[in-house]
């Protein structure tokens, strides 16, 4: 039975205000745009292009390296200025293709054209949705063609638009949510002509109303899907909380939602979809929140992959105070930045700058024994007991206690009163565990 929430979780400051009821600006780079070829899970995308070679918008840069891979596509024309490693948001190179932008957004043959989607078969569909390089949106970045590819797809009865989003500060799924409204219920149509007996649920926590009426206002005569209000509560909109909250079945780190009869994708992927395949769009654009209490003006900007994330702070007119800190995404999963001078990829989400960096505020205590993270995880495991394991490096029996269960959401680091890096350490140790199980 459906459960409309999940147990355990926390209710972190959401910082939504922000930016929330601002409507989105478009915002076009002004420089050099910086495409990696890494930016999904699965093999690197393999450069197609060449130094001094001119692009296209909508012209394939890289393309999939295997199956599991994604293709980058440009998101400009211009001149391949370079092609070599880059920094990225979390504090790596990879190798990229840097193009110059000659500012006059020259299409590829086709872009844009409509299409009759009613008429399609399910391979043109996953064949279009493949080669615009849609990947999970939502933060993962595991390719979505894959992702619409189960073993049996007969078995899929649930399609699920995540539409939570959970995490604090981040408004980007909300906005598109009432501007978008048409492209987000087009695309999961669009999903839903790949499985015959699957129901379309679009799941929002209940602290949107405004999203919720629209919603429902514009599927109420659609007999495959629904509008599924959810409890307001961090992480809601984790993949394995929100299949639990629909549906009430339950998945593991060993599942994928398919084992469950679930496909789930995040708002921006849905939208994505519809671009892709009903008006022949790749993916060369997100939706980045600008937000924080140090940003002069926090909004959302449509702004094309590439664009540097310096371009996005100037556009939101710089900081109002200098931060203590800078993070890509939201704060409870969001990774901290050294350098704004990193591009926007398909995963990224939002640039957040606070005035305060809180944890750098509190030095990590002892454990009390309190038994708060155990109350607040959502994967149901003992953060108190795997936390001296990790600091061991004793793996198994960070195995053992279920460990590869977190979902590194930051829960049990929130509610901790002696401000305990739990969720770092226990992310080192599921790398570790997953580093080992590839060498055996």
């Amino acid at each position: 039975m459906a459960r409309g929430t999940f147990r355990g979780g926390s209710h972190p400051y959401d910082g939504k205000e922000l930016s929330k009821d601002k409507p989105t600006t478009v915002l076009l780079p002004k420089g050099e745009l910086v495409y990696p070829v890494s930016q999904h899970i699965g093999a690197p995308a393999k450069i197609i292009v060449e130094k001094g070679e001119h692009v296209l918008v909508g012209q394939k840069l890289a393309e999939a390296g295997g199956f599991v891979s994604a293709c980058v596509v440009s998101s400009v024309s211009g001149t391949v200025k370079a092609i070599e490693p880059r920094l990225m948001v979390n504090g790596t190179m990879a190798e990229s293709v840097v193009v110059e932008n000659d500012g006059a957004y020259e299409t590829v043959p086709g872009f844009g054209e409509k299409r009759d989607v009613t008429k399609l078969s399910k391979e043109d569909i996953r064949n279009y949705v493949k080669e615009a390089g849609i990947v999970g949106m939502g933060g993962a970045g595991f390719p979505t063609h894959v992702k619409l590819t189960p073993k049996n797809e007969d078995e899929i009865d649930y399609v699920i638009v995540n539409a939570a989003e959970c995490e604090p500060y981040l408004t980007s799924d909300y906005r598109m949510m009432l501007e978008e409204t048409e492209h987000l219920i087009g695309g999961l149509k669009i999903i839903l002509q790949l499985f015959d007996h699957a129901q379309g649920v679009i799941a929002v926590e209940d602290n949107k109303p405004e999203a919720i009426a629209k919603l429902t206002a514009l599927t109420e005569k659609e007999e495959r899907i629904s509008v599924r209000p959810l409890k307001t509560k961090y992480p809601q909109g984790a993949e394995r909380m929100l299949i639990y909250a629909v549906t009430g079945r339950q998945i593991n780190s060993s599942m994928l939602p398919a084992d469950a009869g679930c496909i789930v994708n995040n708002v921006d992927s849905v939208i994505s979809i519809y671009l892709a395949v009903a008006e022949s769009t790749p993916l060369i654009r997100r939706i980045i929140t600008v937000t924080g209490d140090a940003v002069a003006d926090p909004r959302n900007f449509v702004v094309r992959t590439g664009t540097q994330y310096s371009e996005l702070l100037e556009a939101a007119g710089g900081f109002r105070e200098e931060p203590e800190k800078i993070i890509s995404g939201g704060p409870m999963m969001g990774q901290a930045l050294y350098s704004l001078e990193v591009p926007v990829t398909k995963t990224s989400s939002a640039l957040l700058a606070l005035k305060k960096d809180e944890v750098a505020a509190f030095a990590p205590g002892a454990c009390i024994h309190c038994g708060r993270c155990i109350a607040a995880c959502p994967g149901q495991v003992v953060p108190q007991k795997l936390y001296p394991a990790v600091m061991r490096s004793d793996y198994e029996t960070f195995e053992k206690l279920n460990g590869m269960e977190c979902c590194e959401c930051g829960s049990c680091t929130f509610v901790c009163p002696a401000k305990l890096p739990l969720t770092q350490a226990f992310k080192q140790a599921r790398k570790s565990v997953l580093d080992s199980r590839r060498k055996k």
